[in-house]
């Protein structure tokens, strides 16, 4: 097999050429279970277990996710081989853990385009695609947002118009994967040795796109709950798949937690609008409130701004600090100082008030 097939590039043959070990090829995990591992090698598909000093070293996060290129001892004539290194990733796709661990979850790594699925039914939700956006942008990749299910719905443009509204740079498609309706718009994407990531809820028809796009029946899929739209888990694993064209395509399991990982950034591309507002704002600590010269004000006064989404901004603000509070002792002092500050302020000014 050759590797530059599946994306193996000129930065990650000096980085394998740094651990100055001749006896390291390279390979890419096509899929993994705890500590079992399926890679793509120059001699086929290989199962792989975790070298000892990379099971013990590693930190969290670092151990090797779908989609991870590594530096692998090979033994072709057993169909195994053990993997040394992880190397470096260019785009890493990361949430919360969905416990009370507060630590990160690697999804996939080494992503050129993500692509959001939310079918055109009551699984639409603006809020999720804006949350899962932000993610998405954090991670590197570019985000597209993929409208599944077209050819059960009756009036999509109201769903499509929602969509673009939120989405802002990030395009969005509306498609079929039963009729083909609108599958000819990703195209563009599908090009040879990039890697291409499907997220979305359980039930939004993941597993039918990736069918259609390998041209078989790969995936077992299942109808949603009539009575809710909600989908049933049909993905229990992440799987790296090479399409007929040449890309790559990584599959997820449905996900109904979704918690933002470090994603400071992410939200800040996601919600770029309101952070092109608030850079216009009289004041360059405006907190948003009561401040004259507020552009963010303004803008939810004249209705260019919608309230839902500003919500959702400050919603997702709150999260990432809290969690940073979780993670980092000087943030939550930092935290407490503030907010005893704060209540001394209004305290003051309530003396104030009743002195009069």
């Amino acid at each position: 097999m050759d590797m530059t097939l599946l994306g193996w590039a000129d930065p990650l043959q000096a980085a394998l050429q740094s651990l100055q070990d001749p006896s390291l090829a390279p390979a890419r995990v096509c899929a993994a279970q705890r500590e079992h591992h399926r890679l793509l090698t120059e001699h086929g598909a290989l199962d792989a277990r975790l070298g000892g000093k990379l099971r013990h070293q590693a930190r969290e996060g670092e151990l090797p996710v779908v989609g991870d290129w590594v530096a692998a001892q090979l033994r072709p004539h057993e169909g195994s081989a053990t993997i040394v290194a992880c190397l470096p990733r260019k785009s890493v796709l990361v949430r919360k853990r969905p416990d009370r661990s507060s630590a990160p979850q690697v999804l996939a790594a080494n992503l050129d385009v993500v692509m959001l699925v939310t079918s055109l039914n009551r699984d639409f939700n603006p809020r999720r695609i804006e949350r899962t956006l932000a993610l998405i942008w954090e991670s590197g990749a570019q985000p597209v947002v993929l409208l599944s299910k077209l050819d059960l719905c009756a009036e999509p443009d109201a769903y499509r118009a929602q969509a673009e509204a939120v989405a802002r740079a990030a395009p969005v498609h509306a498609i079929s994967a039963l009729s083909g309706e609108g599958m000819d718009q990703l195209a563009r994407y599908l090009q040879p040795a990039s890697t291409l990531a499907l997220i979305g809820s359980s039930g939004a028809g993941k597993s039918t796109l990736v069918n259609a796009l390998l041209g078989q029946q790969q995936m077992a899929t299942a109808e949603v709950r009539a009575a809710d739209d909600r989908g049933r888990h049909t993905t229990t694993t992440r799987e790296l798949f090479v399409l007929p064209g040449g890309a790559l395509l990584i599959d997820t399991p449905g996900m109904r937690e979704l918690g933002l990982w470090d994603a400071a950034e992410g939200v800040d591309a996601a919600f770029d609008d309101i952070e092109a507002l608030a850079a216009s704002c009289r004041f360059g600590d405006c907190s948003h409130e009561r401040e004259p010269g507020c552009a963010i004000r303004a803008a939810l006064a004249q209705g260019a701004l919608d309230e839902q989404r500003y919500g959702s901004y400050l919603k997702l603000q709150r999260e990432l600090a809290y969690e940073e509070r979780r993670r980092d002792p000087q943030a939550l002092l930092a935290y407490r100082q503030e907010t005893r500050r704060v209540f001394r302020v209004r305290k003051q000014a309530l003396r104030r008030h009743h002195k009069k």
